[in-house]
């Protein structure tokens, strides 16, 4: 009983002795911190609490960002394809302005509402591209995503039968998780030997296969630096990766049944398409096209109006390996894609790409205004003209806020439209200038739930791309810790090359995720048309809406709304661009 007296004693001393020189070194030695000075010791809870804000931000309070909380918690609940039922009222209504969409009189049954929601892009080109669905993940690189998120959304994308973009990082071995009939003359293969493999399995007996297959990857390739270049099959534990120096006669004529539809998105990076000295490779952009639908070319994104930025935490050997970069080095691109320097160089080059790969190739910009899109409108027009099919077969349109997880914070809502106003716009301009039916346009920006959807296809997009809405899906917690700077990973391993970290992601259960929020998005689309009256989203537009001013009044001339919006007129004021 003493000895243990003793010690409760000894504790307490040693807890004085550390608070007291932990005050006295507060007050009077570090001289970082002014408010240290004053209040030491307690005054730390304010960075304890400052540090807490971001990752607990979003489980206290109302959504500020979005429109409610209860849009948030919809992708959650879809992604686990839970029901999705309020009770009695909606925990955070939707803010005024809003829009409305109208009902019919006489609603239809969900079952006679068209099931099928193809989009065809490139009909000019050899191989146009018959998407199945009218949602894609958006552009999310392999690279700022870990390898294991990446893996899932592509588990996720081939089970849902939906389209996945790349993102500027370029079509990575992580996309090939899903190619197992594939033949050797286009992909490098690596066994393990009998002891290995007997490894590997034990490993596999008293833990799981991920960490089976971490094991089994360190004692096939021991230090090697490109290690995670491979893609492990655990059935046939067999390591494969793209041979991208194999001549472009042995990759596959046709992209393989057993991978999911990609979208190549090319930045002003060209990663993938180029050499090691950065100049664009067209034997490369070939080879990487054969496993690919069609082409995306990044002119801007979001808010953010400058080249992709990876710092050096994230540039991995393997990350260096797949952009033919030197690794643990920041990657910066530039600002101006390389073949865009005037509208006419960019179709020009838009067209080689069509030549080179004979499917659809798009681009991707951000508008503030009708100068940014008009010049786009001219030229196409003249080009139809001229007979001349040298020009974009679609037109990815990105909301001005935020992008892709890390931006410029001075640039977050000061530059672009949002997606709404934007694809009003475009649509009209494409229209004015008789081009609208030979450009799809893609949108992307704050769609999260099927209402989302319904709204911004009414406003003229064929086809949306969703990224935060698929991040969550795939287990984002908001924490806003993507870019990894200060310290700072992402909590959940999904958008960090963090080992640690990434290396417990649950790959085949987020898959599964990723799959199901988009089915219910379809789901969710199905029902909101039948309450429209509407047998096929085709038949939506600009109509079918309704806009409720912050004042509660009732708009339904959506054209009238706009030109005052947009001044292709007078301004509506702020509360147009809130909605």
């Amino acid at each position: 009983m003493n000895d243990v007296v003793l010690i409760i004693d000894i504790m307490i001393a040693l807890f004085i002795i550390v608070i007291i020189a932990w005050y006295v070194h507060d007050k009077y030695v570090q001289r970082d911190h002014q408010l240290l000075v004053n209040y030491p010791i307690i005054g730390r809870l304010r960075y304890v609490f400052e540090e807490f804000r971001e990752p607990f931000r979003q489980y206290f309070g109302d959504e500020k960002f979005y429109e409610s909380k209860d849009k948030l918690d919809w992708v959650y609940k879809a992604a686990r394809d839970l029901p999705n039922y309020a009770s009695f009222s909606p925990s955070q209504p939707l803010p005024k302005p809003k829009f409305m969409l109208r009902h019919a009189t006489i609603v239809l049954n969900e079952d006679e509402v068209d099931t099928h929601f193809e989009v065809v892009f490139g009909e000019r080109r050899k191989y146009p591209y018959h998407a199945k669905s009218i949602i894609a993940r958006s552009a999310m690189s392999d690279g700022s995503i870990s390898p294991e998120g990446t893996r899932a959304f592509v588990r996720g994308s081939f089970m849902g039968n939906f389209p996945i973009n790349s993102g500027e990082g370029g079509l990575t071995s992580n996309f090939f998780v899903t190619h197992r009939n594939y033949k050797p003359e286009y992909m490098t293969v690596v066994h393990g030997n009998i002891l290995q493999r007997y490894a590997k399995k034990i490993v596999q007996k008293l833990f799981n296969g991920a960490m089976a297959a971490d094991a089994y990857r360190s004692l096939v390739f021991k230090k090697d630096p490109e290690a995670e270049t491979y893609v492990f099959d655990l059935k046939s534990e067999i390591f494969h990766r793209p041979n991208w120096e194999a001549p472009l006669e042995n990759f596959p004529k046709e992209v393989p049944q057993d991978m999911p539809d990609i979208i190549l998105q090319l930045s002003s990076g060209l990663y993938g398409a180029r050499d090691k000295q950065g100049n664009f490779d067209p034997n490369r952009y070939q080879k990487t096209m054969r496993f690919c639908k069609m082409t995306e070319l990044k002119i801007a994104q979001g808010a953010k109006q400058t080249g992709g930025k990876l710092i050096a935490e994230k540039v991995s050997p393997a990350i260096a390996y797949y952009r033919n970069v030197e690794a643990h080095k920041d990657l910066f691109s530039p600002n101006r894609f390389p073949f865009a320097n005037s509208v006419e160089e960019l179709f020009d080059f838009v067209g080689r790409l069509q030549n080179l790969s004979e499917k659809p190739v798009g681009i991707k910009i951000v508008i503030s205004d009708i100068e940014n899109i008009e010049p786009y409108a001219k030229e196409i027009k003249k080009r139809v003209d001229e007979g001349n099919d040298a020009y974009p077969d679609f037109i990815s349109i990105d909301g001005g806020s935020g992008g892709s997880a890390t931006a410029p914070i001075e640039m977050m809502e000061r530059i672009g439209l949002n997606a709404r106003d934007s694809i009003y716009l475009v649509d009209k301009i494409l229209k004015d200038y008789e081009v609208r039916d030979k450009v799809k346009l893609v949108a992307s920006g704050k769609v999260l739930t099927p209402d989302d959807l319904i709204i911004i296809m009414s406003l003229g997009a064929d086809f949306v791309q969703i990224a935060r809405g698929f991040m969550m899906s795939a287990g984002c917690i908001r924490a806003r810790y993507c870019s990894g700077t200060n310290g700072h990973e992402c909590p959940v391993g999904l958008a960090t090359q963090n080992k640690s970290k990434r290396k417990k992601y649950f790959v085949y259960k987020h898959a599964k995720y990723v799959r199901d929020y988009h089915n219910n998005l379809l789901k969710g689309v199905r029902s909101l048309l039948a309450v429209m009256g509407l047998k096929n989203v085709n038949q939506l537009n600009k109509h079918r809406l309704i806009f409720v001013d912050k004042d509660a009044k009732v708009h339904d001339n959506i054209d009238s709304v706009f030109k005052r919006r947009l001044d292709i007129g007078k301004d509506l004021g702020d509360e147009f661009h809130e909605s």
